[in-house]
């Protein structure tokens, strides 16, 4: 029961921990000047949107893990921890170094990094693979608001 606890703690921390990564590159002015769709989300939004993704991703890989071990799903839990890689990636690549283009590039791999690693948790634990549906979701819509806004602003 402890290790279970512990594990829970420790995959929780790994998915929010990309989160914070993240967030060192903060939308700030230049962001505030670019031309948005008039479907752009406000910004309050986006952190408890992505709080709430990265708890359930924490979950999912718990779930996975706790069902399998990390060598039993190896395979599911590398995807994983690469996906949280290209996740924390997207941020640097758009807020920080404001190029919507390469950030584009790196949310699409990042979208079918998710596909795969939602299927291969779900091969493990069905609501593994529901937990990260919601993330597929999001990622889905905000895929198409970094094209629209790579488009707008000619960045």
């Amino acid at each position: 029961m402890a290790k279970s606890f512990i594990g829970l703690i420790c995959w929780l921390d790994v998915s929010l921990a990309t989160g914070w990564v993240g967030s060192r590159f903060s939308p700030g002015e230049w962001y505030a000047a670019l031309a948005k769709p008039s479907w752009n989300p406000p910004s309050f939004v986006f952190t408890p949107v992505w709080s709430t993704l990265y708890v359930f991703m924490g979950l999912a890989a718990w779930l996975v893990w706790r069902r399998a071990g990390f060598f039993g799903a190896s395979v599911a839990l590398g995807l994983f921890l690469f996906q949280l890689f290209l996740n924390a990636s997207w941020s640097y690549l758009f807020f920080g170094l404001h190029r919507p283009d390469f950030a584009f590039v790196d949310i699409v791999a990042l979208w079918l990094v998710i596909l795969v690693n939602t299927f291969a948790f779900w091969r493990v634990s069905m609501p593994a693979g529901l937990l990260m549906l919601p993330y597929l979701a999001w990622v889905s819509f905000a895929s198409v608001l970094n094209l629209q806004l790579w488009r707008l602003n000619a960045c």
